[in-house]
């Protein structure tokens, strides 16, 4: 016997919503006459977070999980009263639809230290024998900009200024501004302000856009940072000053945020860095918030006059 599952797209990139309906076939294939007790489909989304830390000669692992839906429908046949059918040899379809709940979910997402996962299960029982299973992963992206809003339309702006010493002087400053949080998949997000060298020494500025994942489990986080984006400027020389206006492009390919999940985050931020020789270098974060490139709606909230 062999048992699989196919579903339907409904875009072009194969994702799926809050509310969406999800369609597609169960597919059974059996060598021989075959009396089937139940088939049923289920489709399922959970969070799960793992990971260990260790303590001298020990080590503790934490886990946590957080269960969002689990929706399962009977794929019923009319050969029998008590519900069983008949499959005959050969490949057998059998057709299901699945409303997704409308609630606001995060996003799938595989990160270092946890997962949020979507799929379906397809469950096929006989009398006096071990039951057969089907299983498949669907793409789950979170499109409601009802909480996002805000923050996503939120101009952000930071300064920073350091004197320095140490085999020179002087001060290098810089202040620096991005006209909102949000930006889509593949978006352009454009870096404006100025920057000031009033030391003797040259400063190098580096931008980099930077994810982090936190995970969280019996009151402890785990965190992973990396960075997806980074770019240096010409070296700035002493007694000078740069107009900033820089373009980073944010990758098509890059998680969306995720803020609505109990057990794990995604989150980004925008860090320029003042690279200067022998002194700490000064830095300043500004928080970022990625949204998916298909959410439109999402799109069209954030447009503003000065931009799109």
């Amino acid at each position: 016997m062999k048992l699989t599952i196919e579903y339907n797209a409904i875009n072009e990139r194969n994702t799926f919503s809050s509310g969406d309906t999800l369609t597609g076939q169960v597919i059974v294939e059996v060598s021989k006459k075959t009396t089937v007790k139940s088939l049923t489909i289920k489709a399922k989304g959970k969070a799960n977070v793992l990971w260990s830390e260790s303590y001298g000669k020990h080590s503790v692992a934490y886990w946590d999980s957080d269960k969002y839906f689990s929706q399962t429908e009977a794929i019923v046949p009319t050969d029998h009263d008590d519900g069983s059918f008949t499959l005959s040899p050969g490949i057998n379809t059998f057709h299901f639809v699945i409303q997704l709940p409308p609630n606001d979910l995060p996003s799938s997402f595989k990160g270092k230290s946890g997962k949020v996962k979507y799929h379906l299960l397809a469950q096929l029982r006989r009398t006096l024998r071990a039951q057969s299973k089907a299983e498949t992963e669907f793409t789950f992206i979170s499109r409601r900009p009802d909480s996002l809003l805000p923050l996503a339309r939120t101009p952000q702006h930071g300064a920073k200024d350091k004197d320095v010493g140490f085999f020179s002087s002087g001060n290098i400053s810089m202040n620096i501004y991005l006209e909102k949080t949000g930006y889509q998949q593949g978006e352009n997000l454009v870096i404006r302000g100025e920057i000031v060298n009033s030391s003797t020494k040259n400063i190098v500025p580096t931008y980099i856009i930077y994810q982090k994942q936190s995970f969280f489990a019996s009151g402890k986080r785990s965190l992973h940072i990396s960075h997806i984006v980074q770019e240096k400027e010409a070296a700035l020389p002493s007694s000078s000053r740069l107009t900033v206006s820089k373009i980073l492009t944010i990758p098509s390919g890059v998680t969306p945020s995720i803020l609505n999940c109990r057990i794990l985050k995604v989150e980004y931020r925008l860090k320029v860095i003042l690279d200067v020789s022998f002194t700490k270098n000064p830095e300043l974060k500004l928080p970022l918030v990625i949204l998916p490139a298909c959410d439109g709606a999402m799109a069209k909230v954030l447009e503003t006059d000065e931009h799109l």
